[in-house]
């Protein structure tokens, strides 16, 4: 006789899922299970087997074998998301405003929790260059309005004219976009090259 997929959660498994909905919602991608291990300061081993279960009882869903291929399928009922609705549009561009109306193809619910501030919106993924930061070919990325970036963020940008979504990696002399992807190269921006920055990404949602 197969098991329930509504089948009770353990308390350690609780608060490995706990944690996972926690990192999604500040950053708005899942944690590795390095990551994983180091806030529940537990091993690799340990946490394989919380995810191992959580998978198992419906509670998680692995999406290949990439490091961030873990999504949460249902939250403890204590824990359940306030959802606002971001508009989706068709395209960006440096020079046209993101959000004007013929703009603006439908909505997404996202959790309250990921667009607290600022001005947001959600764009298609077009291409596989992000695949190990849990972002595919499909995917829906919530962006968050914003010319600034930090080093380290994803974000989505205008490169001469062409729009690309890739890790912004400054060091003192060189800026570059880099994928998430190993089988990608960087791209390293030349003083004569229009980098324009129009947002951060701060969540994702599967296609």
């Amino acid at each position: 006789m197969g098991r329930s997929k509504t089948e009770k959660i353990t308390p350690l498994q609780r608060e490995t899922l706990e944690e996972m909905c926690r990192y999604i919602d500040a950053k708005g991608y899942p944690p590795t299970v390095k990551e994983l291990s180091v806030i529940l300061g537990i091993s690799h081993s340990s946490v394989h087997e919380r995810i191992n279960q959580l998978v198992r009882k419906g509670y998680l869903k692995r999406e290949g074998r990439k490091a961030r291929g873990l999504t949460v399928v249902k939250r403890p009922k204590d824990m359940a998301a306030d959802l606002v609705a971001v508009a989706v549009v068709r395209t960006v561009s440096a020079n046209e405003p993101v959000l004007a109306k013929e703009n603006i193809i439908g909505e997404v619910l996202v959790d309250a929790a990921t667009v607290k501030s600022g001005e947001f919106f959600a764009l298609r993924a077009l291409d596989d260059s992000m695949t190990d930061a849990g972002i595919n070919d499909g995917d829906l990325i919530i962006v968050r309005r914003q010319q600034l970036a930090e080093d380290g963020d994803i974000v989505v940008a205008v490169l001469n004219g062409e729009t690309t979504v890739k890790r912004l990696k400054m060091e003192a002399k060189r800026i570059a976009l880099v994928p998430e992807n190993r089988r990608l190269a960087p791209v390293t921006i030349r003083p004569e090259d229009d980098l324009r920055i129009l947002g951060k990404v701060v969540g994702r949602k599967n296609k």
